[in-house]
């Protein structure tokens, strides 16, 4: 007799056996259903039988990966059932026979909110649950496996902004993992909260995880590091914490009710800041195991090579997901790998794939999920809501290999993030090539940070000339260039860009300006964007133009 433990898995089970197994789930079923009708909020579990109840949750959807990994074509084909209308459509090609393909996704954040896990969450994640907790638990699975300890009560520390909604961005939130309150990471500003958060995770000198939902909250929270430590430690040696703007005063208070003196750490932490930052974070929590940042790529992936070689130096960064247009589309089972590859999963969202390079896109089809090629890139078309039907997500992917049928992917590109004054088109990774080889001919400079403008957003500030590009940098170790100097970075263009250099020498684009800013400029501007989401590498809306402009030292 065989026994169905998820679509498409059966296993071998006694004839005596079934009788009991279906009896005895029932039961559990009918009784927690009972319990969870009865009380007015789900009752709270002890946090060693929820992490227990939250590994074997884990287990099995990680199993039925597996399994939906067998035939692709029939979980997409079903998730696209899910997302429709009753009737709308027959399948796939009739779907994209009956929709055009859209132009745009509507703007997400960080993703869903992964849903509480109470009892009830619990007792649904048998069966199907929200991709966002499908992913969490799929998260919680292979952070576990890589690291045994990572999981221990109090251990981790979460430096992530996320105002007016305290929330876990990398993962789960499980009430007794984290060191710090959440009130702390919901302040209205975004460097209160990343200070408030650095300084309760400084208490715990036994810290496993360090988490982030973005790589530049990460490192601007080892920034404050960096410039603060001494008052930090003076905060810590007498249990305060110290006003500053936007933390409400009434707030301070009852967090600062939580800290108690120690001398003995403060010293630990002026030690360790006086030998230096390279390798900061293994030296000052020496249990530490990995490093998590829900998002790294992108204009995340300058944060994340700093953080690897400085103060980062030596541990394990872990990306665990994907996420485009604010759905979670794949996440990432190697934590140990030092690249980030994300497995697309089948049930999450429908996911069509135009070839790159582009030919006519007016006759061109997408492709499935199932008839990738490994090596090749692709635009990704994406159906993740209902109501929303194959939006161009900006975002591009190469396909790394597969994991069954499933493909595992790398994310390339984001085309909002393209430069372009003529059509030339100069993607936002080959332009930060450019110019990290344009820094490393200024001796003694360090790219800390960069963003780039189209002198057309600056009107008639830009003066009469042709159009251009417009970029501003934050450095370390150099505080002003010469003319020549700025000039490399045009040369550099010019050199790897072949339609640059002849519309520049036509005259049709004019030459680059390079701005330098003083320290902190980028946060300053990451505050101003209001919400937690990725670094733009191209600035579109003139407010933040007007914020990157008045930090101009050179």
């Amino acid at each position: 007799m065989l026994l169905a433990t998820a679509p498409g898995m059966l296993l071998p089970v006694a004839p005596g056996f079934l009788l009991p197994v279906a009896t005895g789930l029932l039961l559990a079923v009918a009784v927690a259903v009972a319990v969870c009708a009865v009380l007015p909020g789900p009752p709270p579990l002890p946090p060693r039988l929820l992490l227990a109840a939250l590994r074997r949750a884990a287990r099995w959807h990680r199993r039925r990966l597996e399994v939906l990994g067998t035939d692709v074509r029939h979980s997409q084909e079903r998730r696209l059932r899910g997302l429709l209308p009753p009737g709308t459509a027959q399948g796939s090609d009739d779907f994209r026979e009956r929709h055009p393909l859209m132009e745009g996704c509507a703007d997400g954040e960080q993703g869903d909110t992964v849903p509480p896990l109470s009892l009830w969450a619990l007792l649904r994640g048998c069966w199907g649950c929200e991709p966002p907790l499908q992913g969490s638990l799929l998260y919680l699975d292979a952070l576990h496996a890589a690291f045994p300890q990572a999981l221990a009560p109090r251990s981790t520390a979460l430096l992530s902004w996320a105002p007016a909604r305290p929330r876990a961005p990398a993962g789960w939130p499980l009430p007794t993992l984290y060191c710090s309150p959440p009130e702390a990471g919901a302040l209205p500003s975004r460097m209160a909260a990343l200070r408030v958060q650095l300084l309760f995770a400084l208490r715990a000198r036994s810290l496993r995880v360090l988490e982030a939902g973005l790589a530049s909250e990460l490192h601007d929270a080892l920034a404050i590091l960096r410039s603060g430590w001494p008052e930090l430690a003076q905060d810590l040696a007498l249990g305060r914490l110290s006003p500053q703007n936007g933390l409400p005063e009434d707030l301070r208070g009852r967090l600062q009710e939580l800290l108690v003196p120690d001398a003995a750490r403060a010293a630990e932490l002026r030690a360790e800041c006086a030998r230096g930052f390279e390798g900061i974070a293994q030296r000052l929590w020496p249990r530490l195991q990995v490093v998590v940042v829900g998002t790294a790529h992108g204009g995340e992936r300058l944060y994340l090579d700093a953080l690897r070689q400085a103060e980062c130096k030596g541990l394990p960064l872990y990306c665990p997901f994907y996420r485009a247009a604010g759905a979670l589309l794949g996440v990432n089972l190697w934590p140990e790998e030092p690249e980030p590859r994300f497995l697309l999963c089948p049930n999450w969202a429908f996911c069509e794939f135009l070839p790159c390079p582009a030919k006519d896109e007016e006759e061109q089809r997408t492709v499935l999920l199932g008839e990738l090629w490994e090596g090749r890139e692709y635009r990704l078309v994406l159906t993740a809501q209902p109501g929303e039907y194959r939006c161009r997500s900006g975002e591009v992917l190469r396909v790394a290999g597969f994991n069954k049928q499933c493909p595992v992917v790398e994310p390339v590109r984001r085309e909002s993030q393209v430069l372009s004054v003529r059509g030339e088109s100069i993607p936002e990774e080959r332009f930060c090539q450019s110019l990290c080889r344009a820094v490393s001919m200024w001796p003694g400079a360090h790219l800390i940070d960069y963003v780039c403008v189209e002198s057309s957003l600056l009107g008639a500030s830009s003066g009469v000339c042709a159009p251009h590009y417009e970029v501003f940098v934050e450095l370390r170790g150099l505080r002003d260039l010469s003319e020549g100097q700025r000039y490399k970075l045009d040369h550099c263009l010019q050199e790897d860009f072949p339609v640059y250099k002849s519309f520049r020498f036509k005259g049709s684009i004019g030459p680059l300006r390079l701005h330098l800013v003083g320290a902190g400029a980028f946060a300053q501007l990451r505050e101003a964007l209001g919400s937690p989401v990725p670094m733009p590498r191209v600035l579109r809306e003139e407010r933040l133009l007007a914020v990157i402009q008045s930090t101009v030292i050179s």
